[in-house]
């Protein structure tokens, strides 16, 4: 992978980890456009540290607070005493169903999940899921109910959603997708779900990009050519990612999820056509 190849999908990464629209089918669909190899699931989660970092400095002053808040109640024998604390504990939890599961589909994540047939199908299929969720908000807005905030939440949207991010072992689903839709379903405001999205996203994505890390460490850093792109595509990863959160917490204070939607369909329909018209290998 040459330089620019690396900087090129680490700007896809980050402009999309964050964004419900899939960066993992993305880093998929974006080599096969341009006739690059696939750079591989190894490669994908590890410059998902990239984008981890942005969340950790985005969001530095809240997890310092729930991380302090976690370990002070804790060793005082009352770990669940603020809403801090049970944050911390929520997050923990919330990970351990795609922990699982990631470890159970490992062998399918790294080969037929990315599939374009895949691919395309989860991106459309999750693309009707959120427009769901938002006619679902709708109708509570309509009536007159109140939203839950990041201090509404409970072991049982933690829960919730923590299985819904299972979904995104499939590329094509995307992780904030998921968990997004996951907490409109259970009556968050839109900006609330992102933002227990990013933070439940962090153990998650951590815990994928050292297992790959290690486990293709020999093929990562096969040459200083391959660790070179690697550095690269991470660091400018993290960078737009950073932009990427602000901009989706903002945009979602005023508006629905419909755009992505609409994209999300639209990249669908268009990876299956040129699937279907032989103008890309759904394998390769």
């Amino acid at each position: 992978m040459s330089v620019l190849e690396a900087i090129a999908l680490g700007i896809v990464q980050g402009l999309t980890e964050f964004l419900p629209i899939s960066s993992t089918a993305h880093l998929r669909i974006v080599p096969a456009l341009l006739g690059w190899r696939d750079p591989g699931a190894a490669f994908t989660a590890v410059i998902q540290i990239g984008t981890l970092v942005a969340v950790l400095y985005y969001f530095h002053s809240d997890l310092a607070r729930i991380a302090i808040a976690t370990v002070r109640n804790t060793l005082r024998g009352k770990p669940f005493e603020s809403f801090d604390s049970r944050m911390g504990y929520m997050m923990a939890i919330g990970t351990m169903p795609i922990v699982v599961m990631g470890l159970a589909l490992k062998s399918h994540i790294e080969t037929s999940f990315r599939s374009l047939y895949v691919i395309a199908a989860a991106l459309i299929g999750l693309a009707i899921v959120l427009m769901l969720a938002e006619f679902l908000v709708g109708a509570r807005l309509a009536k007159g109910e109140k939203m839950k905030e990041l201090e509404d939440l409970s072991w049982r949207e933690a829960v919730v959603v923590g299985l819904a991010q299972c979904l995104a072992l499939v590329p094509g689903a995307s992780r904030s997708g998921v968990t997004i839709a996951g907490g409109l379903f259970l009556g968050m405001t839109r900006e609330t779900a992102a933002r227990f999205s990013f933070l439940l996203s962090l153990p998650s994505i951590f815990a994928a990009g050292m297992f790959q890390l290690f486990k293709a460490r020999s093929e990562l850093f096969a040459t200083s050519q391959n660790a070179l792109a690697l550095l690269v595509a991470t660091v400018a990863a993290g960078v737009v990612g950073y932009y990427s959160i602000a901009f989706l917490l903002n945009y979602l204070k005023k508006n629905s999820t419909y755009l992505f939607i609409a994209y999300r369909v639209a990249l669908g329909l268009l990876l299956l056509t040129l699937v279907f018209n032989g103008a890309l290998d759904p394998m390769k």
